[in-house]
C-alpha cells in the first residue's frame, strides 16, 4: 500500500523540482496550478482592453491578463508541456472577436500540438494559473521557462514596468497655515 502512495508523491516532487529549477527571478512558479485562470479549452476566443496599475492592458474574454514570453520567436509559442500547465495559451477555434484593439494587430499561430493560440503583433498570448480573478497581473516580470512574461500593452509590446505616479502638486490652503502648501 505504501508504494502505491509513495509513487505520485515522487512524481509531484519530481514534477515540482523541474519547474523550480527552471525559474531564476520573481514569482517562480513552484506549485501545481490552481482552478484559477483561463480554461484550456479552445472556443472563439475574445480580445480586449482593461486599465490596470500597467496603464491600458491586453485581457481575455474573461478579463484574465494576457501576457506575452520573450522567449517566443517568428509568432511561433515556444511555451509547451509543463509550461503550457502553468502559463495557459490563449486557444481559439477562429479568429477572435475584438474591441478596444486594433483589428490589423490580432491573429492566430498554429502550435505543436495543432491548436490554435491567439496572437497580437505577432506575439503568442498566455494567461497565468496564478492569477485568480480578473484584473490580477500576478505574472508580469516573472522569469521562467526560457524568458520574461510581461503583460501586453494595447500597441502589441510588453509592458516592462508601471507608469511613474504623478509627483503631487502643490495647492494653497488658504488658512495661512505650516501646511508645506499640499494642503494636507
Amino acid at each position: 500500500m505504501n508504494r502505491v502512495l509513495a509513487l505520485p508523491a515522487v512524481a509531484l516532487a519530481v514534477a515540482a523540482l523541474a519547474v523550480s529549477c527552471s525559474s531564476s527571478t520573481k514569482n517562480a512558479v513552484s506549485s501545481p496550478p490552481s482552478a484559477g485562470g483561463a480554461s484550456a479549452s479552445a472556443s472563439t476566443a475574445a480580445l480586449h482592453t482593461a486599465s490596470s496599475k500597467y496603464g491600458q492592458i491586453l485581457v481575455d474574454g474573461s478579463g484574465h491578463t494576457l501576457y506575452l514570453l520573450t522567449a517566443d520567436t517568428g509568432g511561433k509559442s515556444s511555451c509547451n508541456g509543463s509550461c503550457a500547465t502553468f502559463w495557459p495559451p490563449d486557444h481559439t477555434t477562429g479568429m477572435p472577436s475584438t474591441s478596444g484593439v486594433t483589428a490589423s494587430m490580432v491573429g492566430t499561430t498554429t502550435r505543436t500540438d495543432h491548436t490554435s493560440q491567439v496572437t497580437y503583433n505577432g506575439h503568442p498570448l498566455y494567461t497565468f494559473v496564478k492569477d485568480a480573478k480578473a484584473g490580477d497581473v500576478t505574472g508580469e516580470g516573472v522569469t521562467n521557462f526560457g524568458g520574461t512574461w510581461y503583460v501586453v500593452g494595447v500597441d502589441g509590446n510588453a509592458i516592462m514596468s508601471a507608469p511613474a505616479s504623478p509627483a503631487p502638486s502643490p495647492t494653497s490652503s488658504g488658512s495661512g497655515g505650516s501646511g508645506g502648501g499640499y494642503g494636507y
